[in-house]
């Protein structure tokens, strides 16, 4: 099968195409049949050698790319139960290590990372899903903070800004959302209550609206301290990238969100998508045979949802 891999780090060109054998499932495991694969600045990461270089993944002759993942079940492993021949589903492969990505023709995963795919919507879409809709899951979970909370949202125009908005809110908390200020009627329709534009002085402003600051911030720009600064004294404080964190002033709880794959959670954000409550954005496609291109594109920027990598295969 084919299966797009890294043997040295670089730019997009890096990329290489390779015929490796089809992948067969263990114990506990299912092998699905790629439809399309979501394309995400982690791929990037692993590509270039950064996940490498910040201690994340050892170095390895061959890396495989890609974490997302939407396509039919194609073969189970001994043991499995919920999922068989014909499926259809959505994945996270939340080993960065792997020598094997979803930019392949088939991805063996662990069952218990797989949910069924939504119904109402394509495979393309659904593969945006896995990554980014897990992380603002585990991001709010880190929070722990009861109903009626205010909660930051830096970059919530982004992938996993959209969906930290819009989950945010299904939890009851009060979301002050913070993008570009063209971005405004798309933040507030996933569900932001208060809008401020990024700019300078920004903890200044935002503390305008919320006197003392709010209770905790997701920082998915990667603001650093300029976004701490508008969380009040104890708050809670969340980062999205590896040497990310800004130092925790002022008894400011700082995490950083791990993300790890769970197919219980990715099949409650698939039952908010077929009920019309979360939204997927697909910014283009491009064949797996383009995943150079794909690249090229996710590095100059500006998109608004996730490129998909499409797979037909006999």
């Amino acid at each position: 099968m084919r299966a797009v891999v890294v043997r040295r780090f670089g730019g997009p060109e890096v990329l290489e195409f390779a015929d490796v054998p089809v992948p067969a499932p263990g114990p506990g495991q299912v092998r699905v049949k790629v439809a399309a694969a979501g394309v995400n600045p982690v791929d990037a990461a692993t590509r270039s050698g950064f996940l490498t270089e910040a201690g994340i993944v050892p170095p390895r002759e061959v890396l495989g790319i890609g974490w997302d993942v939407a396509g039919t079940v194609d073969a189970v492993g001994d043991g499995v139960t919920g999922f068989a021949a014909g499926d259809s589903v959505i994945a996270l492969q939340d080993r960065p290590s792997a020598a094997l990505g979803t930019y392949a023709d088939f991805v063996v995963l662990d069952a218990d990372a797989i949910a069924a795919a939504p119904q109402t919507v394509s495979p393309v879409e659904a593969a945006t899903l896995p990554l980014n809709g897990l992380t603002a899951v585990q991001a709010l979970d880190l929070l722990d903070l009861p109903a009626g909370a205010t909660v930051l949202v830096t970059g919530a125009a982004g992938a996993v800004g959209g969906y930290a908005v819009t989950l945010a809110k299904a939890r009851g908390f009060r979301v002050v959302a913070v993008a570009g200020a063209a971005d405004e009627a798309l933040v507030r329709g996933f569900g932001a209550e208060v809008f401020v534009p990024r700019g300078d002085f920004l903890a200044d402003r935002v503390r305008a609206v919320v006197p003392g600051g709010v209770d905790a911030t997701l920082d998915t720009a990667l603001l650093g301290l300029e976004a701490l600064d508008a969380v009040a004294n104890h708050g809670r404080f969340v980062v999205f990238a590896a040497g990310a964190a800004p130092i925790p002033l002022r008894g400011i709880d700082v995490a950083h969100v791990w993300i790890a794959a769970d197919g219980a959670a990715l099949a409650g954000l698939v039952s908010m998508v077929d009920d019309g409550e979360l939204s997927l954005r697909v910014a283009d496609t491009l064949p797996l045979a383009e995943a150079v291109k794909a690249h090229e594109r996710l590095m100059q920027g500006g998109l608004r949802g996730r490129l998909v990598l499409t797979n037909e295969i006999s």
